[in-house]
């Protein structure tokens, strides 16, 4: 609705109507989750028995806190050592690619830039297959022809932090290379003009504009990395994230340690969220 437009009462309060029901959609299936993370009960539903904060600091049997679960506390662990490998990847990678695709001109760039655009429009579920079959098809030839047996191609952490980063990487040039295209280069000129090197003039005047940029993309992949389910179930090994950790938990039949850790991670994407928000607007 175009807010300069004079439109009935009633289309407006249609309008609204609208609006409220879709902010309820999104909104009310996380208040249902944080909400039965307090309930004493032993099932996360109605009735109501009481409030409690067993299902996060509880130590007796059957009602042990999230904090208490050290098999939630090790996948909690393992999804920080993803996340943060995937993001520093990420950010590197694709601070380089924005350089890359802003900066020079090459032959076939454009079936370039289209190839790396590909991993955000396959389903994750198929991109961790491929890279499954493609590395069991590797470490099965090196072992067939040479009795070599590399681990690091067969399913575990390795291969969950390069499945991630496949499509992770392109999110973060995306973000980075719109700030980049922003910037004026008669700075990094004036730079060289003055006696800098190209690589001072970069380091000291082209990467501290594109730190928002070079923050916001780290945030985003490390909340992607940890979040992320479909690829890293084809590629996980012994050592579960996460998202694969409360998957397995599901399977046995849902707890409210289950809604703890939920709203554990709602809290804490959302105070993720607040710090890039501040850090681009002090920026």
């Amino acid at each position: 609705m175009i807010p300069t437009i004079h439109q009935p009462l009633w289309m407006r309060g249609l309008y609204a109507a609208y609006v409220a029901l879709f902010f309820a959609f999104l909104a009310l299936p996380l208040v249902v989750v944080s909400v039965f993370a307090f309930n004493d009960s032993l099932f996360p539903s109605l009735p109501w028995q009481g409030f409690t904060f067993a299902w996060f600091f509880g130590t007796e049997s059957p009602k042990i806190g999230v904090f208490q679960e050290r098999g939630i506390l090790r996948a909690v662990g393992t999804s920080l050592f993803v996340a943060v490998f995937v993001a520093a990847l990420s950010v590197f990678v694709g601070t380089t690619n924005a350089f890359l695709f802003n900066r020079y001109r090459f032959p076939f760039q454009g079936a370039l830039y289209i190839l790396m655009l590909l991993p955000l429009v396959i389903p994750g579920i198929v991109l961790g297959i491929s890279i499954l079959v493609f590395s069991s098809t590797i470490a099965n030839s090196l072992w067939d022809g040479f009795e070599i047996d590399v681990q690091a191609l067969r399913p575990g952490l390795l291969l969950v932090i390069l499945g991630q980063f496949s499509f992770i990487a392109t999110i973060a040039t995306l973000v980075i290379a719109a700030r980049l295209k922003k910037f004026d280069r008669t700075l990094e000129d004036a730079a060289l003009n003055l006696g800098a090197s190209r690589l001072t003039a970069v380091r000291t005047i082209t990467i501290p504009y594109l730190a928002p940029a070079l923050v916001g993309a780290a945030l985003v992949a490390f909340l992607m990395s940890f979040e992320n389910f479909n690829t890293t179930l084809m590629l996980v090994g012994s050592d579960a994230p996460l998202t694969i950790a409360m998957f397995d938990r599901l399977k046995q039949g849902s707890t409210p340690v289950l809604n703890a850790v939920s709203l554990l991670l709602m809290i804490g994407s959302s105070l993720l969220a607040l710090v890039m928000i501040s850090f681009q607007r002090r920026s």
